[in-house]
């Protein structure tokens, strides 16, 4: 009797790791599964092929939603017409097993039509459940086995000024967070995950906490964990499991239009702004009080709309400066240690796996590079769309989903 149950338990382990591995493969959520760019299930080829195989090509319809991927099933928030819909496709074919819609009539303001009329928000998917806010502001909850509605929040007339809703929304203790509301006047928002009753909403005491166009990030500082975000005008955090403010300071951008999703280093965090100083903040609790005090200052890489990661001790990202340039700053100190000549994108997605860094420029190239203490190292440039590409691509495995404006592509090296 011992034995078989030995043997129920090794087997029970094997399972376990082998369920581990697969869901190490998913794309759940905006910048991967844990919101900063790492992709833990990538292993760089030792030679990289002269051209990537395009194994399926589908119009989904308009907007710049990563895809979510989980198993063999993909994910997609996009446009049709009048509609937002929500999308589950077979990862192997692209063949669309099931969408869901409803109506989201929108007007762009005349500054951001270039853009078009989204949705721009990346959905989270958690346990077996997609959670998406759209143009409007509408908040959905989808089963991500055939797309019923669970549940949903109507939007409002008041929304972000520019490119409306932006921000991605994030799962943590059984609430699914977002940022409602427009601007000079938003609520972090907490709704329980399964029936969308509002948990906790955080709204400041000012104008200056509309909703920003980065996303928020999950982290334990001082033995706290954290849920924190840029608004409009001031960097925030709040206690993830109540939502009170834990502490904020002042965040201005031109045209109140920060982008970034802030960048978690240790007990640091890293945050850039639209031609603003790129920033280090240390966050600690001492004598029952916060402190968020500046690490590091780096004025020589404005960021506007594209998030780095950290390689090792080191931030990769991609500055404003000079129409683009790539650049890497020692994440302790904010020296630059190098700087790449300019022009090279406008925006640019980027992830990383290992010492390789894989960004996807707006113009729909991919470029490999290798991570470099002293130069600007692209090993490889592949052309991955024929239209503009400002979604994360989502990387599982070797399979690389690339959304351009409106249809999504399926990569492979081999």
């Amino acid at each position: 009797m011992r034995r078989i149950l030995t043997i129920v338990i090794l087997l029970a382990g094997v399972s376990a790791l082998l369920d581990a591995q697969a869901r190490s493969t998913d794309w759940t959520q905006w910048r991967g599964p844990n919101r900063d760019g790492v992709i833990p299930s990538f292993t760089p080829p030792r030679e990289w092929p002269q051209q990537l195989v395009r194994k399926w090509k589908v119009e989904v319809g308009l907007g710049y939603a990563t895809p979510i991927v989980v198993g063999n099933r993909v994910y997609l928030f996009s446009r049709q017409g009048d509609n937002e819909v929500m999308s589950g496709l077979d990862a192997d074919s692209g063949k669309v097993l099931w969408q869901t819609m409803y109506p989201a009539a929108f007007t762009m303001h005349s500054a951001a039509t270039p853009h078009g009329k989204g949705p721009k928000s990346t959905p989270v998917f958690a346990n077996g459940r997609l959670y998406s806010i759209g143009m409007t502001g509408v908040v959905t909850a989808f089963n991500a086995a055939d797309g019923k509605q669970i549940w949903q929040k109507p939007g409002s007339a008041l929304v972000p000024t520019y490119t409306s809703h932006a921000f991605s929304p994030l799962v943590t203790g059984g609430t699914v967070v977002f940022h409602v509301g427009g601007h000079n006047k938003g609520a972090l928002t907490a709704y329980d995950v399964n029936t969308g009753d509002v948990k906790w909403a955080w709204s400041g005491d000012g104008p200056t906490f509309g909703p920003g166009y980065g996303s928020p990030v999950v982290a334990d500082f001082g033995g706290t964990r954290q849920i924190v975000t840029i608004t409009q005008n001031r960097l925030i955090s709040v206690d993830a499991a109540t939502g009170a403010l834990l502490w904020d300071r002042p965040f201005e951008s031109s045209n109140e239009t920060n982008s970034g999703t802030p960048i978690v280093y240790g007990q640091t965090l890293i945050a850039g702004g639209n031609n603003a100083p790129t920033i280090a903040l240390n966050v600690a609790r001492r004598n029952n009080q916060w402190a968020v005090e500046q690490v590091w200052e780096n004025p020589d890489i404005p960021l506007r709309l594209t998030n780095g990661v950290i390689v090792r001790d080191t931030l990769f990202t991609l500055t404003a400066r000079n129409s683009g340039q790539y650049v890497s700053v020692d994440a302790k100190t904010g020296k630059t240690l190098w700087m790449s000549e300019g022009r090279q994108a406008g925006n640019a997605a980027i992830s990383t796996a290992g010492d390789v860094v894989l960004s996807l420029e707006d113009d729909g190239e991919l470029v490999v590079v290798r991570s470099s203490q002293t130069a600007f190292e692209p090993v490889r440039r592949y052309k991955v769309a024929d239209a503009d590409t400002w979604a994360q691509p989502a990387i599982s495995g070797n399979r690389i989903f690339v959304k351009d404006v409106s249809s999504l592509t399926l990569w492979t090296l081999n």
